[in-house]
């Protein structure tokens, strides 16, 4: 019985930042997938996100593709719209895409935090409000996942500004959000991952400015399970948190960081390239 509590055949799931380029939006996408959701895939890269359909799609599930950057209004709604078309409805959506801008605060233009907002708020809000509505009129109700990240509740310093800021107020937007629409029966969470080996924290390992086998220590050394998250972890997490597993929860912040939170080990004021 208690494996029917994670099937999600029948719902049709939207996730952003779903490009095949091995981040946290491919193996949500894969993940909600394999439990029976059909998917729309949007990314600003459109042969990614064709990439990742077809993944979905030989693994015997429904899926579109659509380009979307959710720093765009217009293509967030032409996504919503090709949902509409193909699919009829929506019940998850995954608020996945996020960026940065690294700099310390006395010399971040206004342009870069406002293109950071943009992105990671402004995308989120939009992307919510469009599934909402949907899922309002359709009575069914529906979940939202947003994927924000323990810098939202954390200080990490290191020029980590801007991307700190917006990912606390991911946060509590989720809480709002799980509140305003409860009585939809509509639940608002979010996962909170640490360091997660995505392309971006591979290239961080690959910066020669770093001695990677000192970076992976001083990582390491704030990480009580003792190694480096995988993009899987984090569609776990989503999974649970789609299904009916987790029908009973909202307006939750879920880390998946290895222990890193409990620890508190995650701010440092020396910058990566700093002794």
């Amino acid at each position: 019985m208690t494996l029917r509590w994670f099937d999600l055949t029948g719902r049709v799931a939207v996730v952003t930042g779903g490009g095949a380029n091995g981040g946290n939006g491919h193996a949500i996408a894969l993940g909600l997938a394999s439990c029976g959701a059909d998917i729309v895939v949007g990314d600003i890269d459109f042969p990614g996100a064709e990439l990742t359909a077809r993944e979905v799609q030989e693994a015997g599930r429904r899926a579109i593709a659509c380009e979307c950057d959710v720093a765009r209004p217009e293509q967030i709604a032409a996504m919503f719209a090709a949902c509409d078309r193909e699919f009829g409805h929506v019940d998850i959506l995954v608020n996945n895409v996020g960026i940065g801008c690294r700099s310390r605060p006395e010399e971040l233009s206004l342009a870069d935090w406002r293109r950071v907002l943009a992105t990671n708020l402004d995308g989120t809000f939009l992307c919510s409000v469009e599934a909402g509505r949907r899922m309002i009129a359709a009575g069914r109700g529906g979940c939202i996942i947003n994927i924000s990240s323990i810098a939202g509740s954390l200080a990490l310093g290191r020029g980590n500004f801007v991307y700190s800021v917006t990912k606390g107020g991911i946060n509590q937007f989720t809480r709002e959000l799980a509140v305003e629409w409860s009585p939809h029966n509509i639940r608002v969470n979010a996962i909170q991952p640490a360091q997660i080996m995505t392309p971006a924290v591979k290239r961080m390992f690959e910066d020669p400015r770093l001695s990677a086998e000192r970076f992976r220590a001083r990582v390491l050394e704030g990480i009580p399970l003792g190694r480096i998250g995988d993009p899987m972890d984090v569609a776990k997490a989503a999974v649970f948190l789609a299904s009916d597993a987790a029908s009973f929860i909202t307006g939750h912040i879920l880390p998946v960081d290895g222990g890193n939170m409990a620890l508190n080990a995650g701010g440092s004021r020396v910058w990566p390239t700093e002794d």
